[in-house]
């Protein structure tokens, strides 16, 4: 018998696109600093270390990758960086801000189909404001029952989680993209998992999957494969 009663969700590069407009932005955030110096692939890594070390002031989100970049330009420049490049990177954050919310293809017919037979949860990390402001723009709130904006998926998070909503780890499913945030902490309550990845994924969340041990998840190549995955548990 499926023992599922609720299923959870990641919402950036699970339920909409995200990482690609973070690819985009560095992109021409390293057009901007040629001016600068000779760019080479390093300059993904030194703006990575430079979001790193702020995450535990900034949090996760395009507020803190914003003002690492303008971090980083300052630091790589040797302080050389211009007033007018300073707000050129600037208005790069206040674009991807703004930007469209680009659901996923077949997200909407999958909660909707789920939604009255399952409970069903958001749970996403970052920015308050702007994760709201994407949930509410993306249309899709309606569908579940419950949306957790939190600053760190670990396995206290997810505990607390599940205990607020008197969920049993064994009656609970999350589904993500990062092996790191969505799928290990909730293997290590002894919650199920399944794995959905993205093409494009951050650094900080990169993970062998291999490395898990003795976990054990669900790999599915998209969402549009979940229907039939929960008849078989």
């Amino acid at each position: 018998m499926n023992q599922i009663k609720t299923i959870a969700f990641d919402a950036d590069d699970t339920l909409w696109v995200n990482e690609p407009i973070f690819t985009k932005t560095r992109l021409e955030y390293e057009n901007i600093l040629s001016s600068y110096f000779e760019i080479d692939d390093s300059l993904e890594l030194k703006l990575y270390e430079v979001e790193l070390r702020n995450l535990k002031l900034f949090g996760y989100g395009i507020k803190g990758f914003m003002l690492s970049m303008i971090e980083s330009a300052i630091e790589l420049s040797q302080k050389k960086v211009s007033g007018e490049d300073i707000r050129k990177i600037i208005d790069l954050g206040k674009e991807m801000l703004s930007h469209p919310v680009e659901i996923l293809p077949g997200i909407e017919e999958t909660v909707e189909r789920l939604k009255d037979d399952y409970q069903l949860i958001i749970i996403t990390k970052g920015d308050l404001w702007d994760q709201e402001t994407k949930i509410a723009r993306s249309g899709l709130a309606e569908h579940f029952e419950h949306i957790e904006i939190v600053s760190e998926k670990n396995t206290t998070t997810y505990k607390g989680i599940l205990d607020r909503y008197r969920v049993a780890p064994s009656n609970f499913l999350m589904i993500g993209n990062s092996l790191k945030s969505d799928i290990l902490p909730v293997c290590e309550i002894g919650g199920n998992a399944v794995h959905i990845p993205f093409h494009d994924t951050w650094l900080h969340e990169k993970m062998d999957k291999h490395t898990i041990g003795e976990y054990s998840f669900h790999e599915l190549k998209s969402i549009n494969e979940l229907g039939d995955y929960l008849k078989t548990i």
